[in-house]
């Protein structure tokens, strides 16, 4: 991770194909692009490959989730459960359409405690949306029964996830709706661009008009005469981002190998160590291998191990998620004071303050054990041995040295 690093002809190639029609915009001048549609052709290649019925591209993956909420009548008043560990454009993207947050605990997938789930409900309660975080997927079957039992929407935030699979099924094509991220450090990249994906044709719809102004694009190349069935906004993304994700995306499975493969060697060096446990992943099968992620017995030992790569220079993790303020509700203390250039509703001030009290130590504790390692795939595979050969002998000087001093 990610494709950036595999950036070539290919891509070259594509974009180049918008530039000499001189056709950037998406939509209309059928006549001078001279049949060069490369967003049309990234959504039925999505389409095909991730066996969905439809797939939107938009401007990002905060994009595709703001634009999925609208479609599935996600709005005022209306409670979205989420996790409190997910990229803050999850918990922005719920804010954006006028719903309230929800945050509740993890578990040891780093995804949605389906237990938390339960307990959070309430009669304002409308969606259920995991963050299939860095790379694997959330407890899909319990949280499908929850949101069958409850009669709740299933929108899954996939960003992080594409060519991931639960049960043969692709991520972000089980629930009701389903998002990804194409931006600079995602596995495919468009430099900047998101999806919607759905089987569901009117939830479609919805979406393809949301994204553009609310053109319900049924007058060919004639914008001017689209009607505008409901209120929409400008989420398209550019023919040049969507060339460059079309050459990406044809090589996913290139990268879905080497994920694995780098995946593999980090797995075999780190279960060596007694001390050092990996995330549980509900479909082993259908991981995308992202991010290899590691725990350590406690807090207080993963400290002293991150402290011990540091003084050696050593890369050990993408992120030390318990104090990132991207990634955990932790440290995002702009939200928890509610600050907003515009004002939020009542209902979302109170939630927003109401976090500066609510009780995420079930959460502290995994997250306070665990580093996420990227999986890159530009290295050798003697360098990836090399790393997390390094990584894992910082860890044993840590256990030895605890061991002495107890």
């Amino acid at each position: 991770m990610p494709g950036f690093e595999f950036f070539g002809a290919e891509e070259r190639k594509e974009v180049n194909d918008v530039l000499e029609t001189g056709i950037i915009m998406r939509y209309g001048f059928d006549g001078p692009r001279k049949g060069v549609y490369k967003s049309r052709e990234l959504e039925q290649a999505i389409c095909e490959r991730l066996g969905s019925k439809h797939a939107l591209l938009v401007s990002s993956g905060t994009a595709a989730l703001t634009t999925a909420m609208a479609a599935l009548g996600i709005g005022a008043g209306d409670e979205v459960i989420m996790p409190g560990f997910t990229f803050v454009a999850s918990f922005e993207a719920v804010l954006s359409v006028g719903a309230v947050p929800v945050l509740v605990d993890i578990d040891e997938t780093l995804t949605l405690n389906p237990e938390a789930v339960k307990k959070a409900i309430t009669p304002k309660t409308k969606c259920i949306m995991p963050v299939h975080m860095c790379g694997s997927m959330a407890d899909l079957d319990a949280l499908q029964a929850i949101a069958k039992q409850h009669n709740l929407l299933l929108l899954e935030d996939a960003c992080q996830s594409i060519g991931a699979t639960y049960k043969g099924k692709a991520l972000g094509t089980i629930g009701d709706a389903g998002t990804f991220s194409f931006d600079f450090v995602k596995t495919v990249t468009c430099g900047e661009g998101g999806a919607v994906l759905t089987n569901n044709s009117t939830v479609y719809e919805n979406c393809d008009g949301f994204s553009d102004h609310g053109h319900d694009h049924k007058r060919g190349d004639d914008r001017g005469a689209d009607e505008h069935p409901f209120l929409g906004y400008n989420y398209r993304i550019s023919e040049l981002h969507a060339a460059v994700g079309l050459a990406q995306f044809r090589k996913l499975d290139q990268f879905l190998e080497l994920q694995r493969k780098n995946y593999g060697i980090w797995k075999e060096a780190l279960g060596a160590i007694p001390e050092v446990s990996f995330r549980t992943v509900p479909d082993a099968a259908g991981d995308s291998c992202t991010f290899v992620s590691w725990f350590m017995p406690t807090g207080e030992l993963m400290q002293a191990v991150l402290a011990e790569l540091k003084a050696q220079n050593i890369a050990g993790g993408h992120m030390y998620w318990f104090n990132h303020n991207w990634h955990y509700i932790r440290k995002w203390d702009h939200l928890k004071t509610a600050k907003s250039l515009y004002p939020l509703n009542e209902a979302q001030q109170q939630a927003l303050r109401a976090l500066q009290q609510q009780d995420f130590s079930a959460s502290d504790v995994i997250m306070s054990r665990c580093v996420s390692t990227a999986i890159t795939l530009g290295l050798t595979e003697a360098q990836v041995k090399e790393k997390a050969g390094a990584v894992a002998t910082a860890i044993k000087k840590v256990l030895q040295q605890q061991a002495v001093s107890a």
